[in-house]
């Protein structure tokens, strides 16, 4: 697996926990050892820029997905293919308001981020209702599943 982070901020992020994070996540998902990602971090001036730009939405957000190859899931027996997931754009100061109100660190943020950008690529939305179900209990099943095996070194 090919995972590139790239922090372009003025905050220190744990690189090493989202790359840890991006591994468990793609292998849950059953992506291709083969496949890339990319991760950038930036400030809020520049999410701004990129959420006027791609979304049409004033001020910054806390995490855009760009996907290249259009990749899905895949299965034990039937992994997605090699390609490029994409781009995962995520902004720190928001995450860490967004951390405070959640009662939660900012780096559990980030890997909530990270799994929901995760998520994007690979081509789960939450327009409907039905979406949002299926895409945040995926999103949570990961995430605990990380927490514990992250925890326990395993």
């Amino acid at each position: 697996m090919s995972i590139e982070i790239n922090n372009e901020s003025a905050v220190a992020v744990d690189e090493a926990a989202l790359l840890r994070l991006c591994n468990h996540a793609l292998g849950v998902m059953h992506v291709s050892a083969e496949a890339e990602l990319n991760i950038v971090v930036v400030d809020e001036g520049a999410m701004e820029q990129l959420h006027v730009q791609w979304m049409d939405e004033p001020g910054p957000t806390d995490v855009l997905s760009f996907p290249m190859d259009e990749l899905r899931p895949g299965t034990e027996e039937n992994p997605a293919p090699p390609g490029l997931l994409g781009d995962i754009v995520l902004c720190p100061q928001v995450a860490e308001m967004q951390a405070e109100t959640a009662g939660h660190s900012t780096l559990d943020e980030l890997l909530l981020l990270t799994t929901h950008g995760i998520l994007h690529l690979l081509g789960f939305d939450h327009a409907e209702p039905d979406e949002e179900r299926e895409m945040f209990g995926i999103q949570r099943d990961i995430l605990l599943s990380f927490a514990t095996i992250d925890r326990h070194g395993a």
